[in-house]
């Protein structure tokens, strides 16, 4: 199971942290990403973290302002997202895969979703 945390309502240029945390075996050791989606719009891929934590994928729309971490002690991840603009608002969810061992940008290959934590960037 995972649960995320940490969405809010942000002004643009603000930054927020998001937190995902697993129970059971959806965090370690296994492939991680945060996915977005905004109103009217489908699942968009936001960015992905390897299971050791070393390799990263970011969709170009968020690459330099958003930060994917984990701690696979705690069973937490992380997306540290700065610089935020207004079309970043959505619902972020996060994901985990058992299935794969490197950074994805296919919804289809994960297995495991939280139920998702709403962003706001407005002034």
């Amino acid at each position: 199971q995972l649960v995320e945390s940490g969405g809010g309502l942000v002004q643009p240029g603000g930054s927020l942290r998001l937190s995902c945390v697993a129970s059971g075996s959806g965090v370690s050791p296994s492939t991680m990403a945060w996915f977005r989606q905004a109103p009217g719009k489908g699942r968009q891929f936001v960015g992905s973290l390897d299971h050791s934590g070393s390799k990263t994928l970011y969709a170009d729309s968020v690459k330099g302002r958003f930060t994917i971490s984990r701690d696979n002690g705690k069973m937490i991840a992380y997306l540290q997202m700065n610089n935020l603009r207004p079309e970043d608002t959505g619902v972020y969810y996060c994901t985990s895969s058992g299935g794969i061992w490197d950074p994805s940008p296919n919804a289809n290959e994960y297995d495991y979703w939280g139920q998702g934590t709403q962003v706001t960037v407005s002034s």
